[in-house]
């Protein structure tokens, strides 16, 4: 299973010093039922709930835009508390005092970095696929995600992914008759395109 990685377009992040005079960030890594941009030829959407078994079982951890090198927290020792409500997948990070820490504290408090991103993979089963009306893109719906990753990071867009365009490849390829000229062009050109992960 191969590892996805979404920048939200929606997602929020915010610096706040606590009571005890501990630098946080909080905000949202994830906001649920909100179509995505276009990833190429389907738009993405995150279901209620996709994320409750993940973080109840793993320990996600918290990352400087993605770099396994750059560890802000995780869920094992609490320094990143993960939730979920009505509007999407909370977060809490008390930052370490460390260099890492201090800058991406003063990055997020002057609005530098304003957004979040989340890595996961996701089973076939575990996502729906539906199929748009011609010159619409299709639909694909994360109903449950095995989550190990929450990122503040600088470009708050959607990012395309070699796992997710295989999926609508194998979901196109299904019934091929019913794919127009223009989505066959967009597949054929999905399947030249590997982005790196």
């Amino acid at each position: 299973m191969n590892r996805e990685r979404r920048i939200i377009d929606g997602a929020e992040v915010r610096a706040l010093i606590g009571e005890d005079g501990t630098r946080r960030i909080a905000g949202y890594a994830a906001v649920f039922e909100k179509d995505s941009v276009d990833l190429g030829g389907f738009v993405e959407r995150i279901a209620k709930g996709a994320f409750r078994e993940s973080i109840a079982s793993e320990d996600v951890r918290a990352l400087w835009s993605h770099n396994t090198d750059l560890v802000l927290g995780r869920t094992g020792n609490r320094s990143l508390r993960l939730y979920e409500d009505d509007h999407g997948l909370k977060f809490e990070l008390d930052l370490p005092d460390t260099t890492l820490g201090r800058d991406a504290f003063t990055s997020i408090e002057r609005g530098d970095v304003t957004g979040m991103s989340f890595g996961f993979t996701v089973k076939k089963d575990d996502q729906a696929w539906q199929r748009g009306e011609p010159g619409k893109p299709h639909l694909r719906t994360l109903l449950r995600v095995n989550l190990f990753e929450v990122s503040p990071t600088a470009f708050p867009a959607y990012q395309q992914t070699q796992v997710a365009t295989r999926d609508l490849e194998e979901f196109l390829s299904e019934d091929l008759s019913a794919v127009d000229d223009e989505k066959r062009a967009k597949l054929e050109e999905l399947e030249s395109w590997r982005p790196e992960i």
